[in-house]
């Protein structure tokens, strides 16, 4: 075929160079500039602060006192070492393609050059008017020299913020201030101090500037971004401790050389701060003591330490602090780290749920049904029966999962369950359609509440109206096949396998039976297992479970099988099918779930069970099939394909040699059915890695690390 043939990087890396130049030119151009002039200078393998010319073409207070102002435009084509390049780089195509992404080319190039230039030209003259003090990191620094485009992309970066949505605005201002904040006070180069003006700059300029697309702000902090804030104090004290011990500097405090500590003292401080971060993050109240209680003893001993200072000073003794450099400033972060943690102690009141589960098998889960309820999986059947669900809803009444009931509310419930500190919501919230994005709200907040990461996982459209207005993000899974029962006919061409399939088996002797399973006789009931069995073992990996069913769930009295038997006794294959309940309490349709064929036998079993079921169900009253969505398997977004959308897509072709899901989803295309998507339903990109280690736990709770390991080695 056409194009085959062609080399990859004419197929696929030509195509994505000409769209980044086309979506992201000033970044690309800006990138590829400092590329381009450290080539021809040699940069990338020699300092270029080395050279004789370089005072002629860097920027700083010496330069504009000896006239040259060409500085200003040639200092940005440069690095000072060949290591430098690095980090510039990662600079503009991060923080300048942000902000063309998000605030346009003009905007992006407009910021970009008046933050370097501002910060540039305002540290000059900070150091013109400090230079003949008595202070001595001014009066050295007055005298050095910079290159590097860095403070632009520094001021675009804060400029782009505004126009993220939380919390995503607040982690990048967060990073920049923290980064700004550090470098300059513990490290204190030229660079440092115009890195933290440019930063400064372009965050208060996101209040006076219209910035395209700001985000609007709530002006009061939820939970979440309380949580945020503590983590990120204790986060900046421990990058102070490795700065201090790593790369010691010259910073306005004061020289910070030799008071890094020992190695093994400045680890172990990291790791205690990593506890307490992963505490602080879930909104655990132990956490919260244990800082508050180090942030007060940090605070107290500043306190004293500046107390003892000032009466010294009034006693004219003489008074020194030794590693004052690093002390004081730690200890006004300490101390704001305490005003955080007390403003904000209601977003800490998250405690581990103690007990066992309310269903056997689930983990521990808060804000579930109180005990005098009786049992919640009962509860929550009695409810799906009469108020009616989803087509997956009925999978909220199997093993395993947990039941979050809204305080209040008797009318709706949403399954769940938990792992690696995610919550993930089965589908859909059961009960009446106009309480459910209510539910879906108060499940949230009940996450929240508890330190949880909230997400849905299969949802439908409806919900994803829901969580769209809390401002989550929502990223399609899979694909509903449903197939319309009323005025279905097996007629045509493109049913021709189906009516092969079912005048075979009438040749064959082979009938279909349609009942519960617990009633079937004892032999089909035996061959049923060893099917399933068979089945399993063939996988190579462990069987699947969550929204995959098998015998033990089709056991259920309310659950229908459909059998192909030949004769009495020989079973061919079966399906079990779950009852999707209207608000009359019967049900309106039937979900495909288990389906297990021979190995050997009548060989187009499948397509007679779907068959015949869709016969048998219509005549029992079911308006509609669904024939359920293969996990990882759909026909395609609607939209461009995002980052997400190429590794779900990577990921479900690892998984097609051991579970066929693909080629589950292509079958299903046979019987016509209409397509609705399945999505999961999460608040930002920063909870999927989590959330994907919890489906996972989910899908495979008892896989090895070694089964996981077959997937990506089979697949490569």
């Amino acid at each position: 075929m056409p194009g085959e043939s062609e080399p990859r990087w004419r197929r696929d890396v030509l195509p994505a160079v000409t769209a980044a130049l086309r979506r992201f030119p000033f970044t690309v151009a800006t990138a590829v500039v400092v590329l381009v002039v450290g080539l021809a200078v040699g940069g990338l393998w020699d300092a270029t602060s080395d050279r004789s010319w370089y005072p002629n073409v860097a920027y700083g207070l010496p330069s504009f006192e000896k006239g040259r102002w060409w500085t200003l435009a040639t200092g940005p084509l440069f690095c000072s070492t060949p290591i430098d390049y690095l980090p510039v780089l990662v600079a503009v195509v991060l923080l300048c393609g942000l902000a063309e992404a998000r605030l346009g080319t003009r905007w992006t190039a407009a910021v970009t050059v008046a933050g370097q230039l501002g910060a540039v030209l305002l540290a000059a003259l900070l150091l013109l008017a400090l230079r003949h003090t008595a202070w001595t990191w001014a009066k050295d620094l007055a005298g050095t020299v910079d290159v590097g485009v860095s403070a632009g992309a520094l001021c675009a970066g804060a400029v782009a913020s505004a126009a993220l949505a939380s919390p995503w605005r607040q982690r990048l201002r967060l990073a920049l201030a923290a980064y700004a904040g550090v470098s300059l006070l513990y490290v204190g180069g030229l660079d440092d101090l115009e890195h933290a003006l440019a930063v400064a700059g372009g965050l208060v300029a996101t209040h006076w500037l219209r910035v395209p697309g700001a985000a609007r702000t709530s002006g009061r902090l939820s939970r979440r971004e309380w949580r945020l804030l503590a983590v990120a104090g204790l986060v900046l004290i421990a990058a102070i401790l490795l700065v201090v011990w790593l790369v010691p500097g010259s910073g306005p405090v004061g020289e910070t050389r030799g008071l890094g500590g020992p190695g093994w003292q400045v680890l172990l401080s990291v790791a205690l701060i990593a506890l307490l971060v992963h505490g602080l993050r879930r909104g655990r109240r132990t956490a919260w003591r244990w800082t508050v209680l180090l942030c007060a003893l940090n605070a107290l001993l500043g306190l004293f330490v500046a107390v003892a200072y000032v009466i010294g000073k009034a006693l004219d003794e003489q008074v020194t602090v030794t590693g004052a450099a690093v002390f004081v400033p730690t200890s006004v972060v300490w101390t704001a780290e305490l005003v955080v943690l007390i403003a904000g102690r209601e977003a800490f009141r998250a405690r581990r749920p103690r007990g066992r589960a309310q269903v056997p098998g689930a983990e521990p889960a808060p804000a579930a049904a109180p005990a005098s309820d009786g049992d919640p999986r009962t509860r929550a059947a009695d409810l799906l029966v009469h108020r009616g669900g989803a087509n997956l809803s009925w999978m909220t009444t199997w093993p395993d999962n947990s039941y979050f009931f809204p305080e209040g509310d008797d009318g709706s419930y949403i399954a769940y369950r938990a792992h690696a500190g995610v919550a993930v919501a089965l589908g859909d919230p059961v009960g009446a359609p106009d309480d459910r994005g209510r539910t879906i709200t108060r499940f949230a907040e009940m996450c929240d509440r508890a330190g949880l990461v909230p997400c849905l996982f299969s949802a439908t459209a409806r919900a994803a109206g829901t969580t769209d207005a809390l401002g989550w993000r929502s990223v399609q899974v899979a694909e509903d096949t449903v197939i319309d029962l009323p005025d279905l006919e097996f007629r045509g061409k493109a049913w021709q396998d189906v009516r092969t399939a079912l005048n075979r088996a009438r040749k064959d002797g082979v009938e279909y039976r349609l009942g519960a399973l617990a009633e079937q006789p004892r032999p089909v009931l035996s061959q049923v297992r060893g099917i399933s069995e068979e089945w399993v073992g063939d996988m190579g990996l462990p069987e699947m479970g969550f929204t995959l069913g098998g015998v033990e769930e089709a056991m259920d009295p309310r659950m229908r099988v459909g059998l192909a038997l030949e004769g009495d006794e020989h079973l061919h294959g079966v399906t079990s099918w779950m009852p999707v309940y209207g608000p009359d309490g019967v049900p309106q349709g039937w979900t495909l779930d288990m389906m297990r064929r021979r190995r050997e036998g009548f060989r187009p079993v499948v397509e007679f069970m779907i068959a015949s079921s869709c016969l048998a169900l219509r005549d029992d009253g079911a308006h509609y099939l669904s024939l359920s969505g293969a996990p990882l398997a759909r026909t395609g977004p609607a939209h461009a394909p995002t980052v997400l959308d190429r590794i779900l897509d990577q990921l479900g072709a690892a998984m097609e040699p051991y579970y066929g899901f693909r080629s589950l989803h292509s079958f299903k295309a046979k019987f016509q059915p209409r397509y609705e998507p399945m999505f999961l339903l999460y608040r930002d990109e920063a909870d999927l890695p989590r959330i994907g280690l919890a489906l996972l736990r989910c899908y495979l709770p008892s896989a090895t690390m070694r089964d996981l390991l077959k997937v990506p080695a089979h697949h490569g």
